[in-house]
């Protein structure tokens, strides 16, 4: 099985077919006015397929780069003239071809535009960020958005659920451009809520500019869920069953009706399933040796929306609105086991914890935006966002705590605690971003205001006779408030043909209050306040020396502000002797990014990246002062973390049926910190990423991927060193009823190597652990569009989009 991995793998290094020429030209009105957003489609001529898609600019004007030596014939269609056609077209390697003026006939009557239908290439690679297309990958079909995002080129995702890019933790996300507050298990618990049918593409932004709001060391992860913009109306209906050891079943719909005047759509998903995570350690703490069994199940069933509405001002506003909410219930079981032995007698079992947990959580969720937007489609605009958001959580559990004798057929002692532990999170944000030329140059600048408002509740009771009694010592209430007051200003201009530059400066005024109230006059401690003014200065320089070269250097400063999950002090337990603290004396981590990225062809894309972060924010394991049986997670400031990076995304055509994306990534890291009492962390690590993506035209109509990953040794969190893991995935699709109705086959980490391994050293504790979950899974999608939908908009007849104000900032 590893020599077939191996040439799974190798494939990458296959020739590539030299693709430099190019084709560029104007497409004009028989009166001159230039004929905007047209499709152009570029058709082999010896079998009529699709070679490269493209649209015509404000201008007309069109450029198709990257294209090979032979012989091609042109179509373009726009709405309101007859479609184009151009035969005899002969490109030679190298060749630059520039075809002119082309004019197009107007229409007679209103025809429907002809839509060049071409697959969306998997991963796409752009000067700012790396896009994942997920709408139409055959291999998304039965995932959610936690799924996919183990999948994303460049992402990984740890035993935790934590999400780092590059080897950098801090990742902020992104719902339609707008930040998802969420963190920790309610994080976790959003994705998977959150079905792969709905999400359009996931896009990666290592280093965003100023415009971008500065949390977020590592940068930002941006999903892009669907959304139509055809011309009348238009829908889907979307249902998938997968079955692993548990199944999971979803059903979706969406549409939408637009006209010149507005555009309404709704989306709207049910889903309900079942799951597992399992893991193991064996830890070495205080003379004591553990020998522990995690084993946690989960029912449960969710349900999300969305509806809005833009209207279309005239040509140049927009003004609109967009509702969505969610919510889910999930019921939980878990066993957290624990053998306790001396370690100079390790087979000499003292005696045994059995905790057992019952879970019932809720999550409900609603937020609102209002958008207006102003574009004169010469360089000025000016957006509007006004957002409130409105996060409850409600948790209750159940847990006795039993322990026996060596032979478990003897109780010793139970010990029974139940907690209730509610959150409430509001989120408020103002924004206003300006863009217009100047000097010859762009400039942008803006403001934003936010507040996050988190409301939290961790009630800790003792059953001792089956009523419960709250535990006043390890009960609170923790309230955290935070607001950010943000401007920023940036300037782009172009340096003669070759050379572009775009610099950068944004500021913002952090202050923040976490004020802790216990029940206990003896344990209340001061509110923790932060107030500080931040800067973050960006800049970018890229250099274009021929066709087919251009390199871009990026450099910028990000933050990481500790949030309400990591800062409240008090215990949340698996057991007695496993829990997780946070630390309310965090300090804001601050990191300085530096990337250098090079294009050969327009396809073939490289990334060097260096960063480096002064009092990182991390999960550390440890063992308890107070009961030496004990061990826990918290979190605390690294003095530094370095990081040296590099990434290659190669697009390769192997035959005209197989091609093939491959992204490699490979990163250094070194994490530095010295808490004093032997707290040292000096902790380095190599670590790599493979992932490859295969796709098919095989016989009648069918389209098949595999795709897979293999990821090296690393670190997670502060002092965790984990060991490489792989997955394969393999997919089919056939589209029927004129490609209206898509069936999709598929099947994840058919070999379920997608677990982790690891083990830490730190501070007197010694662990090692490995975990799975429910990885190995087959399902299949079917789905059917109906309505109007190969009539595409364009913003000259429609008005600009609140979308475009959507997208544009943070």
């Amino acid at each position: 099985m590893k020599i077939l991995t191996t040439l799974l793998w190798l494939s990458a290094t296959l020739s590539l077919s030299a693709q430099n020429a190019s084709i560029r030209g104007q497409l004009q009105s028989k009166t001159g006015e230039a004929v905007a957003f047209a499709n152009l489609g570029l058709y082999r001529a010896a079998d009529g397929s699709l070679f490269k898609a493209a649209a015509s600019d404000e201008a007309g004007i069109f450029d198709m780069k990257g294209l090979s030596e032979g012989s091609y014939f042109l179509k373009a269609s726009a709405l309101g003239f007859d479609n184009f056609e151009q035969s005899g077209i002969q490109l030679q390697e190298n060749q630059r071809l520039d075809l002119g003026v082309q004019q197009l006939n107007a229409a007679a009557i209103n025809l429907e535009a002809v839509t060049v239908k071409a697959s969306r290439v998997m991963v796409e690679i752009k000067p700012d960020r790396t896009i994942f297309n997920v709408d139409g990958t055959i291999n998304s079909a039965g995932s959610d958005a936690i799924t996919l995002l183990r999948k994303a080129p460049s992402v990984t995702v740890d035993n935790n659920d934590n999400i780092s890019v590059l080897g950098r933790s801090g990742v902020l996300l992104y719902i339609d451009g707008k930040r998802l507050p969420l963190t920790g298990e309610d994080l976790t618990n959003y994705l998977q809520s959150l079905p792969a049918e709905q999400i359009d593409r996931i896009e990666i932004i290592t280093n965003p500019g100023a415009k971008y709001e500065a949390e977020g060391n590592a940068g930002i992860i941006d999903i892009r869920l669907k959304r139509d913009k055809s011309i009348g109306a238009n829908g889907s209906v979307n249902t998938t069953y997968s079955q692993g050891f548990y199944h999971r079943a979803n059903l979706s719909g969406s549409g939408n009706y637009r006209n010149k005047r507005f555009n309404t759509f709704g989306t709207a998903s049910v889903g309900n399933g079942a799951g597992f995570n399992n893991m193991d350690f064996y830890s070495y703490l205080n003379g004591i040796v553990q020998d522990e069994i995690n084993r946690r199940n989960n029912d449960w069933d969710n349900f999300n929306y969305r509806v809005g509405t833009d209207f279309f001002l005239g040509k140049q506003h927009t003004l609109g609105f967009l509702v969505s909410g969610a919510n889910s219930n999930r019921i939980g079981r878990g066993l957290n086991r624990i053998t306790l032995a001396q370690e100079t007698t390790p087979n000499l079992i003292d005696s045994i914890l059995v905790a057992t947990t019952t879970e019932n959580h809720q999550r409900e969720q609603q937020t609102y935006n209002l958008n207006y937007r102003f574009d004169n489609t010469k360089g000025r605009s000016l957006n509007v966002d006004l957002d409130y958001g409105n996060y409850l959580n409600y948790n209750k559990r159940y847990q006795p705590n039993r322990y026996y004798n060596a032979t478990e057929d003897v109780l010793l002692t139970e010990i029974i605690n139940s907690f209730d532990t509610p959150s409430d999170i509001d989120i408020f944000t103002f924004q206003v971003d300006y863009e217009d030329k100047l000097w010859g140059g762009t400039m942008s600048a803006g403001t934003k205001f936010s507040q996050v408002i988190s409301d939290n509740t961790f009630l800790f009771f003792d059953e001792p006779n089956g009523f419960p009694i709250r535990n006043d010592s390890s009960s609170n209430l923790f309230k955290y408030d935070e607001r950010v007051y943000a401007g920023y200003i940036n300037y782009a201009h172009a340096l003669g043909k070759k050379w572009n530059f775009s610099a950068g400066l944004r500021a913002e005024q952090t202050n923040a209050k976490g004020d802790l109230q216990t029940f206990l006059p003896e344990l209340e401690k001061p509110p923790v306040l932060f107030n500080y003014l931040s800067w973050f200065p960006s800049a970018g320089l890229t250099w274009e020396p021929s066709e087919n070269h251009s390199f871009a250097l990026n450099g910028g400063r990000r933050i990481n502000r500790p949030d309400y999950n990591v800062l409240n002090p008090f215990n949340n337990q698996l057991s007695q002797l496993s829990y997780e603290k946070g630390n309310p004396y965090l300090r804001p981590e601050i990191v300085n990014n530096l990337e250098l990225g090079y294009t050969l062809a327009h396809r073939y894309n490289f990334k060097l990246a260096y960063s480096r972060t002064t009092d990182q924010i991390t999960r550390l394991i440890a063992p308890d002062t107070a009961d030496i049986r004990a061990g826990y997670i918290t979190w605390d400031n690294l003095a530094s973390q370095t990081v040296y990076s590099i990434n290659a995304s190669v697009p390769v055509q192997i035959f005209k049926w197989w091609n093939l994306f491959c992204n490699a990534s490979a990163a250094y890291q070194d994490n530095q910190a010295d808490y004093g009492e032997g707290g040292v962390v000096d902790v380095q690590a190599y670590t790599y990423n493979i992932f490859q993506q295969h796709t098919f035209d095989l016989p009648l109509g069918i389209k098949g991927e595999v795709s897979g990953f293999f990821s090296g040794p690393g670190i997670w969190g502060g002092v965790f060193i984990y060991e490489s893991s792989w997955g394969l995935n393999l997919g089919l699709q056939r589209k029927f009823l004129h490609e209206r109705l898509n069936v999709r086959l598929s099947a994840d980490d058919i070999f379920y190597e997608t677990g982790w391994d690891g083990y830490s050293d730190f501070n007197g504790l010694y662990s090692y652990g490995s975990g799975r979950w429910d990885s190995r899974r087959i399902s299949l999608s079917v789905g059917y569009r109906f309505g109007n939908d190969n009539v595409k908009s364009r913003k000259r007849n429609t008005g600009m989009e609140t979308e475009a104000g959507r997208v544009g900032g943070d």
